[in-house]
This record gives structure tokens, sequence and C-alpha cells, in this order.
């Protein structure tokens, strides 16, 4: 009669399923290890960084002398630091208008292609593959003043430049590392563009054909939008990898001449590691910190908000 009663008013009652414990630790012990390794290898450095930024320290003894702020306005008021962001922004600059293009038309020609596809990307890939130290290593005896390639091309193309050392030039030396960084990362982003080509439906670009659409229409209208999320992926990750150039720099030109090549992280260790300005350099890390969590969350938030939708 009750249950008559309660059923007729509508009321449910439903058991409480039980807390499945070996479900919940078997998921705990699969994610431990990596919040373990993330905590230990991200969230504190981090931390650290932070703390010790307030602090003149060598890096070897106690911390005691604590300077507040003052590092930080150090850095703000240090020419060569604002000189060195300002060729991490020019590298910006030159990766969005000059790689990022260049693989994205390598991409499209690959595509285009009836046979050898396959091979064309190994070629274009295999510079990626190198270790940044190798390729520098490389690149240097290329760009070597007395027998290097550059200068054999030069001698037959434009006599009069033979003799420029390009690295040890202030003026060509941003220049001629940006090829290198070109030459090694462009494969990369045009592996993206083609996976992002093959996902486009080849029926799309026929029906804009027939509708009367030409090439460079079909490109323009179809083919660009459908790949623009590949783009913003490349983008962001073009912009964050520019912002922290530091292994292939550093092995060419030490951030020289006359500090003509330095970026943020080669600033960074000359100051925090060759003079043993570990305090110093600990606030240089936090503000390329800040400066590439802010360009993260802004770009995130505003350009690829609809690819996370």
């Amino acid at each position: 009669m009750e249950s008559t009663s309660r059923a007729a008013e509508g009321i449910v009652v439903r058991r409480r399923s039980p807390i499945r414990w070996g479900q919940i630790l078997t998921i705990a012990g699969f994610l431990l290890p990596a919040a373990v390794l993330y905590i230990g290898l991200v969230l504190l450095p981090v931390v650290q960084a932070v703390y010790y930024s307030f602090f003149r320290w060598n890096g070897l003894g106690p911390l005691t002398a604590f300077v507040g702020s003052a590092n930080y306005l150090r850095i703000l008021g240090d020419k060569v630091f604002v000189r060195a962001l300002g060729h991490n922004l020019q590298l910006v600059l030159l990766s969005l208008l000059i790689q990022l293009p260049l693989a994205l038309a390598l991409a499209l020609l690959i595509r285009s292609l009836a046979h050898g596809r396959a091979v064309f990307r190994t070629i274009f890939f295999l510079p990626f593959v190198l270790s940044e130290v190798v390729t520098g290593v490389i690149w240097n005896f290329i760009y070597r003043p007395d027998g290097g390639l550059v200068e054999a091309l030069l001698k037959g193309i434009a006599p009069a430049l033979a003799q420029t050392a390009l690295l040890a030039n202030p003026n060509t030396v941003l220049y001629a590392l940006f090829v290198v960084i070109t030459w090694k990362f462009f494969g990369y982003h045009m592996i993206l563009y083609i996976a992002g080509l093959q996902n486009i439906p080849a029926e799309i670009e026929e029906a804009a054909q027939i509708d009367g659409c030409g090439t460079f229409q079909t490109l323009r209208y179809v083919t660009i939008p459908l790949l623009s999320p590949t783009i913003r992926l490349t983008i962001y990750l073009s912009v964050l990898g520019s912002l922290q150039f530091f292994d292939l720099i550093w092995v060419m030109t030490t951030g020289g001449p006359v500090n003509a090549s330095d970026t943020m992280a080669t600033y960074l260790y000359k100051f925090g590691f060759q003079r043993f300005q570990l305090g110093y350099g600990s606030a240089i890390a936090v503000i390329m910190f800040a400066i590439c969590f802010s360009f993260s969350l802004v770009y995130q938030r505003f350009a690829m908000r609809r690819d996370f939708a």
C-alpha cells in the first residue's frame, strides 16, 4: 500500500551506488607517476625560480641577501636584455612572414604531385630530426669565411660579398641564423600542413571548381579556411619556439658578436650560469615564463577558442 502511494506521488527511491575504491585506486595509480613528475619537474622549479628571483644569490651559499624587486628593475633597465627581447620578437616576425608561408607553399606543392610525395616529405623533414647542436656545427662549417659553402656560392653570384663573414657581422648575423632556423624547422610545419590538407574532403574543392572557382579562388576561399585550425596551431608553436631559442644560437654565435644575436635564453645563460648570478637569472626566467604564459593564455582564449570548442 505504501509503495503504491509513493509511485502515485511520483517519488522514486534510488539506491546510492557504492563507492568503487578499487577503480579509484587504479586511476590514482596511473595518474600518480605523471603527477609527481609534473609537480617535481615543472611546477616546483617555477615556484623556486620565483622565490630565488627576490635574492642576490650565486647558487652556492644560503639565501640571505634579499633584494626584493631589484633584479626585475635591473632587467628592465638593461639595454642588452631589451635588445635580446627585440631579437626574439624579430625572429617571431620573420617566422610568421617567411617560415610558415614557405612551409604552407611546399605542403600545397607536394600535395599536387602525382608521384614522389613520400620522398619529398622525407627530404624536407630530415633537418628537423637532427639535434640543434649538430645543426649548429654543420652550419658553422657552411658559413665559414675561408672555404665555406656560402662563400663558394657568393663567389659565383656576387664576388663583392664573397668575403663577408655573415656570423661575424652584427648586421647580418641574426638573418644568417634565421636561415638555419628556417632550414631546420620548416619541415615540421610542412608535415603539419600536409596532415591538415589530408583532412580536407576532396569533394568540397571539386565542388568549388565545378561552380567556376579557379585554382587561386579555391585555395583562398575553400582550402585555407578549412586549414585554419592547423594554421593557428603552427602560429602558436612558432611564436613559443621563437621566444625560447637557445641551443642553436649558442652553438653558432654564443649571442655575439657584441650581443647582436642574443636572445632572452642566451642572456639568461650568460648571467645565471656563466657569471653565477642565479638570483638575477631566476628573475630573467620568470619574465620569460610570464611572456610565454601570457601569450599562450591570450592566444588560446581568442584565436584557438573555436578549435577547443
